[in-house]
């Protein structure tokens, strides 16, 4: 089975992300808490193209949030799936966003955990096919998506 990483970034591609997981672990019979609940064979033959499977047979997405402040993280984690994910998915700034991806001093507070946590994904994928990408920024989705390579 093929496998997508999912990036999500800044206020308006976090917001879209989280909703989008909701429809997706919906879907996929996954509860807020990451349990499979669902009732098809099918759902856990591709449940792995967005989850990789922790401990306790817990599904956790294969996903990395970012924005340059806190305050869109902690929408996130107190919305209904917020559970959901693993305390490193988050990469967040404390400066503020202001329009600030496209300048170097914002894109470098989430370049080095970005980074890393690609390499971990990339890591455990067996399979690797794409990536998702839902971010506010042009700027932010060209810089990114131009450097798996470097993974």
């Amino acid at each position: 089975m093929r496998e997508i990483v999912h990036i999500q970034a800044g206020q308006c591609g976090n917001q879209i992300g989280a909703k989008f997981w909701e429809v997706i672990s919906d879907e996929h019979g996954v509860d807020p808490t990451g349990t499979y609940h669902g009732d098809s064979d099918l759902q856990l033959e591709r449940i792995n193209v967005y989850y990789n499977e922790a401990t306790g047979g817990r599904y956790v997405p294969r996903a990395i949030l970012m924005d340059l402040e806190p305050g869109t993280m902690d929408s996130v984690r107190s919305g209904p799936f917020g559970q959901l994910f693993r305390p490193d998915n988050f990469v967040f700034g404390q400066t503020g966003a202001g329009n600030n991806w496209a300048h170097k001093n914002g894109t470098q507070i989430c370049d080095t955990q970005e980074m890393k946590n690609k390499r971990r994904f990339l890591s455990v994928c067996k399979s690797f096919e794409s990536c998702c990408v839902l971010a506010t920024s042009m700027e932010f989705t060209s810089r990114s998506s131009s450097r798996w390579d470097c993974v």
